[in-house]
């Protein structure tokens, strides 16, 4: 994990309070570094907030948009693949061998996972439930989602070293093109310099630095 990556520095905190409120989230740096390589229209605001103490990692999106999108039909990933959401990917190595995902739409439902190259998805491996809270909410201009991950998992598998995370850092947008049909618009923080959209590769990551 050696080869320069775009950086995000990860504030530490004593202890969380006991509610995700206002002032805990003010003590995070902002990201608001997305682009959308694929797409000339100007995206919606997002933003990311990370935060971490001695047993935990903490990350709130903000996502501004009015018209949210989330496919209903069933509680299955497919349902929250066709749905607004954001995404975490987290890499062991720049060969993606393995990485693990979470993909969170603005009901909380999370479709965890751990993958390999060419996109060769596991979908039977989960994260350890009593290592990942998530919540979401909306209003009428944007929805959140906040969450925490157990540093102990993170450890478990592999994912800090050196104090540093090797993190993908997603938003995907449903727009509606006409009749009930939607396309989706793929945002991300690490441009991949990719002809079309792909998440799942190595020039997608970018890097969290856990701050002391």
């Amino acid at each position: 994990m050696n080869q320069t990556l775009k950086e995000y520095q990860v504030n530490f905190i004593e202890k969380k309070s006991q509610d995700f409120d206002k002032a805990f989230w003010e003590e995070a740096n902002c990201l608001t570094d997305f682009c959308s390589p694929w797409n000339q229209s100007e995206i919606s605001k997002i933003e990311l907030r990370v935060l971490y103490d001695l047993e935990n990692l903490y990350f709130k999106f903000t996502v501004f948009d009015p018209d949210i999108y989330i496919d209903v039909k069933d509680e299955s990933f497919e349902s929250i693949g066709n749905s607004d959401r954001v995404e975490l990917f987290f890499r062991t190595n720049r060969e993606l061998n393995p990485y693990y995902c979470l993909e969170i739409d603005s009901n909380a439902r999370i479709m965890d996972f751990r993958a390999y190259p060419n996109k060769n998805f596991d979908f039977e491996w989960k994260w350890p439930k009593e290592n990942l809270t998530v919540k979401a909410s909306r209003s009428k201009t944007y929805f959140t989602v906040e969450g925490q991950i157990s540093i102990k998992s993170l450890k478990a598998l592999d994912l800090i070293q050196e104090n540093r995370l090797e993190v993908g850092v997603f938003r995907v947008k449903f727009n509606k093109i006409y009749n009930s049909e939607y396309e989706p618009t793929w945002c991300t923080w690490v441009n991949p310099e990719t002809k079309s959209p792909n998440f799942h590769i190595a020039s997608s990551f970018g890097r969290f630095v856990l701050m002391k």
